[in-house]
């Protein structure tokens, strides 16, 4: 009797049929097309506000109540040559500068104030930790409308009216910032710090050489975060400033609608000028925002 082979009825594998594997790729490039489709549309709608501002900032005055279109027929620096022109009693060059020095110096005091005190609770242990650090974040709960009274009144107690000591202030501790870095440090292997330790160092060497260097990701997310808080305020300038010659950027932009009629290519022109230091930064460091949302917990 010949030998027959048993085959066992679960090793039979069937392949699969090309129809359905054709049909199941084209499946998938549908939803990747559809997926593309939505996503180019988003972003279009997205874009269009910005477009329209840089276009409305190159047209004349005229045309943008008279014939407004997508494409622009005449493009004219009217708008930019009228808001640095002696028509407005707003110095625009002191008020870009203003904005300038007074976003810089607060995003940097805001960011060596968050990182020393995140870097307290952190890596330091004293009594209430945990409620300090809860109480400090619970204040992001509390608008800044709120506190606007209080803070001018003690900043006329200080003779701070009217000064760029007064626009400073509030900016100079931020509790989203201690948050951002703690997570950060807390990431850190305390481990180095050990090694650090036994080699003679301090707190203040450890934060300097070892902490600072690894959280480099959160403290650009949070410059760019300080910045554009800085940069963008207008309520807190708006109460504590009276003179043109202190003005922010936002503030006189504000005040260039008029009662009855506006150049709107000009309020274009000066949204222009503000957008471009806040794009420039933020192309310059994405990928440090990147990073630092896929490593600080913040996912």
């Amino acid at each position: 009797m010949p030998d027959t082979q048993v085959i066992h009825p679960l090793s039979i594998t069937s392949a699969p049929r090309p129809e359905s594997a054709r049909r199941r790729r084209s499946r998938m490039s549908a939803r990747s097309l559809l997926l593309m489709t939505a996503l180019v549309l988003g972003g279009l709608v997205m874009l269009f506000p910005f477009y329209w501002t840089v276009q409305t900032a190159f047209s004349p005055n005229g045309s943008v109540l008279t014939t407004p279109s997508i494409v622009p027929r005449h493009l004219s620096l009217d708008g930019f040559r009228q808001l640095f022109s002696t028509s407005y009693d707003i110095p625009f060059l002191r008020v870009i500068m203003n904005s300038v020095v007074l976003a810089v110096v607060s995003t940097v005091l805001a960011v060596t104030t968050s990182a020393m005190a995140a870097y307290a609770f952190a890596r330091l242990d004293f009594l209430g930790k945990g409620a300090v650090f809860a109480i400090y974040l619970a204040t992001l709960m509390i608008p800044l409308q709120v506190l606007v009274v209080p803070l001018f009144i003690e900043m006329r107690t200080f003779h701070l009216v009217n000064t760029y000591e007064a626009v400073l202030a509030p900016n100079i501790a931020s509790a989203f910032g201690v948050f951002l870095i703690r997570q950060a440090i807390a990431a850190v292997p305390k481990e180095l710090d050990e090694a650090a330790t036994i080699d003679g160092c301090g707190h203040l060497r450890i934060f300097t050489a070892i902490i600072l260097p690894n959280i480099r990701p959160a403290l650009a997310t949070f410059a760019i975060f300080a910045f554009m808080a800085s940069w963008n305020n207008l309520l807190w300038p708006l109460v504590i400033l009276s003179s043109a010659d202190h003005m922010t950027l936002p503030l006189a932009l504000s005040s260039l609608h008029g009662q009855f009629s506006t150049q709107w290519n000009v309020v274009m022109a000066g949204s222009v000028l503000s957008i471009v230091p806040i794009l420039a930064i933020y192309v310059f460091a994405q990928k440090y925002v990147v990073q630092s949302m896929a490593t600080s917990g913040l996912k």
